[in-house]
């Protein structure tokens, strides 16, 4: 038997290149949209967001939460769910586990406490009281939290998830949406990371893996093309 392999390629071109070529591809497969989605908001919060005020805070797209305001009211029209998480610790940072451990200094993960300002929503994110909020401890969303629940009971077969930061807890949720048995989307300016290679080579990794990357524009299409509640 031959068995052929391929060493690992070594290129000059830049994560933001690569991508670029990836989704360029006209021959490229979708999972496509199902019949109900849910938007699945992740960790819009002060901690991530707030780049005047925290040095852990990172935007990608300066209209990241317009666009997820938007197609977070259109999902509420058309009677689908919507989601947002975010994450904090106890005082003692027990429930932060071993992720938890390789820094503690007062901008360290473990040390966002429940109720303070790194722990509260951006205020400009429009969350409705009937959104579902869910404080998460690890990158899922879908980790020790009732959203596979959720999702179940509003028959959805579809996630769209926005948030950050696109290497962690967009990556992990799009592998466990994935994973669960849903149709992924990933609209690319929903989503940011704190520096261009981790995230163009995230999102390039999503596209040919475990996603439909898409502009934001295909969502808005898909949900005003449905019918309201």
């Amino acid at each position: 038997m031959t068995i052929i392999g391929t060493r690992m390629i070594r290129e000059d071109k830049t994560a933001r290149q690569i991508f670029e070529e990836v989704m360029a591809n006209p021959a490229r497969s979708k999972f496509g949209f199902g019949e109900k989605v849910a938007i699945v908001n992740i960790d819009f919060q002060n901690a991530y967001t707030r780049i005047d005020r925290y040095k852990t805070a990172y935007e990608t797209d300066p209209r990241q939460i317009e666009y997820v305001n938007t197609i977070s009211a259109l999902a509420r029209k058309k009677g689908m769910p919507v989601v947002w998480t975010h994450v904090a610790y106890a005082q003692d940072a027990s429930d932060a586990g071993v992720w938890g451990t390789r820094t503690n200094t007062p901008d360290s993960l473990q040390n966002i406490k429940y109720d303070s300002d790194r722990h509260a929503f951006d205020e400009r994110c429009d969350i409705a009281p009937s959104d579902t909020v869910y404080t998460k401890r690890m990158p899922s969303p879908f980790f020790e939290t009732p959203l596979q629940s959720l999702l179940v009971w509003h028959k959805v077969d579809t996630v769209v998830i926005t948030g950050g930061s696109t290497s962690g807890c967009v990556r992990a949720a799009a592998v466990d949406s994935l994973s669960r048995g849903y149709r992924t989307i990933v609209p690319i300016e929903c989503v940011a990371d704190k520096h261009e290679s981790y995230h163009f080579a995230n999102l390039t990794d999503l596209q040919l893996k475990y996603a439909d990357v898409e502009p934001v524009q295909s969502v808005i299409d898909w949900l005003e093309g449905r019918a309201d509640a």
